[in-house]
């Protein structure tokens, strides 16, 4: 199908949003890809959002730099210990440290300005509410709220020159699903990043919430998963 429209994608690098961005441009979708560096300890997540805009061939991608570490209050901005070797029941109960307060509000809203700078009324995000390890921000009730929230607040809205759109494709897929459908599309997800404690070289645990969901996801689809972990 040939791109007749445009789409803004938060494009973190992993897995999730990999998936997203291929299927906004399976859907005719011109992609404009954000990722936000927002003081997130495992930034390498960053380059996997280069090498999958790069590899997708989206028509632009933009790194934005905001300080959530400034705030706190999660392990992923502050110095706090990433949980490991959770089990699935472990994982199910509560909303884990790993919550950082208010990202995806934060990055919907970057991710609303740049639509609207684009004249773009549809953004993609690669939230899940199965696989989702607890988190307020990826519920299907905040995405429909968020959606009234952008249509209320920008001068696009206002004015009905635009009505944003909040899509977000993998919201009731489970991780093996999401796998499939990636795989369908071309997704090269040795190219993405889930870990939340990479060493050094991005080299991904293979302990922590992330990299357990993503290696479930894998096994469950009957693939192989193509990135290297510390552990076995």
């Amino acid at each position: 199908m040939s791109p007749s429209k445009s789409a803004v994608v938060l494009l973190s690098g992993g897995l999730d949003s990999a998936t997203t961005a291929a299927i906004a441009m399976a859907d005719g979708y011109t992609v404009h890809a954000l990722s936000v560096d927002y003081g997130q300890r495992h930034r390498f997540e960053l380059e996997s959002a280069r090498r999958v805009a790069e590899a997708l061939q989206v028509a632009e991608h933009r790194v934005l730099s905001i300080d959530l570490a400034a705030l706190g209050g999660s392990a992923l901005t502050d110095d706090l210990d990433v949980p490991q070797d959770r089990s699935s029941e472990a994982m199910a109960e509560g909303i884990p440290v790993t919550y950082v307060p208010a990202r995806n509000t934060i990055l919907l809203s970057l991710a609303l300005g740049y639509a609207e700078v684009l004249g773009v009324a549809d953004l993609f995000l690669g939230v899940n509410a199965i696989d989702y390890s607890g988190y307020p921000d990826c519920r299907p009730e905040f995405l429909r709220a968020f959606e009234q929230v952008a249509n209320l607040a920008t001068k696009a809205g206002v004015e009905g020159t635009l009505r944003f759109r909040i899509h977000a494709p993998l919201v009731a897929m489970t991780k093996a699903e999401i796998i499939r459908r990636g795989l369908e599309l071309g997704v090269d997800y040795g190219l993405t990043h889930t870990c939340y404690t990479p060493d050094d070289g991005g080299i991904s645990c293979g302990r922590c919430d992330a990299c357990q969901l993503r290696r479930q996801g894998f096994a469950e689809a009957g693939q192989v998963d193509p990135i290297p972990y510390l552990v076995d």
